[in-house]
C-alpha cells in the first residue's frame, strides 16, 4: 500500500472496519449500476475508431493544461497553508500530487490524509490543521461549482435532469459550508464548553480533543483574511476556466466539439458526482456524468463514452506520473534526514 508516512498502515489506522466495508460495498454497487446504465448499448468498434484516431498533438495539449491546473491547485492550498508558516511551493505541490494519485487509486479519498502527512512531515504544521485546510478547500471547490453549473443552466435551452434538480440541493449544502467556514472559528468557545463538560471523559482524551478542534478551527481561519481569500477565489476562477478548456481541447482531439458553457456543466458535473461515495478514479460515476450531460446536447452515449475515456486516461497519465514523482522525492528526502 501506497502511503506517504510510515506511520500510517492499517493497524493504526483501526484497520479495515466494519463501517469501511458498507463504504467500500456501496461505493462499488453503485459503480456497477451506473458502469450497465451508461455502457448499455455502445457501439465499441465506434469508440475504438475515435480513440485510435485520435490527435495526439490536442490531447498532449489538454494534458499539459491539466498539469498547469494540479501545479496551481497546490499553490492555491499554500495560501491556505502559509498562515501558519512556512511552507515552499515545491513541498505543496508534490504533496498535491501524490494526494490526487492518492484519491484516483486509493478507495476512500486516501489522497487526503496522504497530503496531509506529507506536508505536516514536511514543515511540521499540526496534522489537523493541514487537513482541515485541504477540507476546507474540498468545500470551496463545491461551492465554486455549484456556482458555475447554476450560472450555465440559465443560459442553455436544454438542461441535463438530474443536474438541474440536483443544483438546488448542492447549493443548500455549499451555503452550509460557506456558514461553516465563516461561523465555525467564532464558535470555539461552544466546543470547548462541550468537550470540558462531557463527563467521565479521560483529562488526557479530553486535552487531545481541545488540541484538534484548535487546530482544525485554525485551518478554517485561513480563509478569514481578506488578502488570502481574494487569492484563493482567484486562483480557484482560473482553475475551473482552464480545466473548461482543457475538456474542449481533449474534445477536439477526438473530433467532437463540446462547447465551453457544456464543457463547464460537464466538469460542474465531474467535481460533484465525485462528492457520492466511489471506487478509485471515479469508475461509473464519470461515465455515467458524461453521458447524462452530453447526451443532451446531441452527443452519442458512444461519443460520450469514448470522451470520458480518454479524458479519464490523460489525468491518470499526468496526475499519476507527478503523484508518482511526489511520492518519490518524500522517499528520497526522507532516507536523507534519517542517514
Amino acid at each position: 500500500m501506497l502511503t506517504a508516512d510510515p506511520s500510517i498502515t492499517a493497524e493504526n489506522t483501526g484497520g479495515f472496519s466494519g463501517g469501511k466495508a458498507v463504504t467500500f460495498g456501496v461505493a462499488f454497487l453503485l459503480a456497477a449500476v451506473l458502469l450497465y446504465y451508461s455502457l448499455r448499448g455502445i457501439e465499441w468498434r465506434q469508440v475504438g475508431r475515435l480513440v485510435a484516431g485520435a490527435q495526439l498533438g490536442y490531447l498532449a495539449l489538454a494534458t499539459g493544461i491539466g498539469t498547469v491546473t494540479l501545479f496551481l491547485r497546490s499553490f492555491r492550498w499554500r495560501i491556505l497553508l502559509t498562515a501558519e508558516g512556512h511552507v515552499s511551493i515545491l513541498d505543496a505541490f508534490w504533496a498535491t500530487s501524490a494526494g490526487y494519485f492518492g484519491n484516483n487509486f486509493l478507495p476512500a479519498r486516501a489522497g487526503e490524509l496522504v497530503r496531509t502527512y506529507m506536508v505536516s512531515a514536511r514543515t511540521g504544521l499540526n496534522k489537523a490543521y493541514v487537513l482541515a485546510t485541504a477540507l476546507s478547500e474540498r468545500v470551496a471547490d463545491a461551492i465554486a461549482l455549484v456556482v458555475i453549473s447554476s450560472m450555465v443552466l440559465l443560459t442553455l435551452p436544454t438542461q441535463p435532469g438530474w443536474l438541474a434538480s440536483a443544483t438546488k440541493p448542492f447549493a443548500i449544502l455549499g451555503l452550509a459550508g460557506v456558514a461553516g467556514i465563516a461561523m465555525l472559528p467564532r464558535l470555539e468557545w461552544l466546543g470547548r464548553r462541550i468537550l470540558e463538560g462531557v463527563p467521565l471523559l479521560p483529562v488526557g482524551l479530553r486535552k487531545k480533543l481541545l488540541a484538534v478542534m484548535e487546530d482544525g478551527l485554525r485551518g478554517i481561519r485561513a480563509f478569514h483574511d481578506v488578502r488570502r481569500l481574494s487569492g484563493f477565489l482567484g486562483l480557484t476562477i482560473v482553475i475551473w476556466c482552464l480545466d473548461a478548456v482543457a475538456t474542449v481541447v481533449c474534445a477536439a482531439g477526438l473530433g467532437l466539439t463540446i462547447p465551453l458553457p457544456v464543457a463547464f456543466l460537464l466538469i460542474a458535473g465531474l467535481g460533484l458526482g465525485s462528492a457520492l461515495p466511489s471506487t478509485p478514479g471515479y469508475i461509473g460515476i464519470w461515465q455515467f456524468v458524461a453521458v447524462s450531460i452530453l447526451t443532451p446536447f446531441g452527443f452519442s452515449k458512444t461519443d460520450a463514452v469514448a470522451y470520458i475515456l480518454v479524458a479519464q486516461a490523460l489525468q491518470y497519465v499526468y496526475i499519476g506520473l507527478c503523484g508518482a514523482l511526489g511520492f518519490l522525492n518524500y522517499r528520497r528526502r526522507d532516507r536523507g534526514v534519517h542517514a
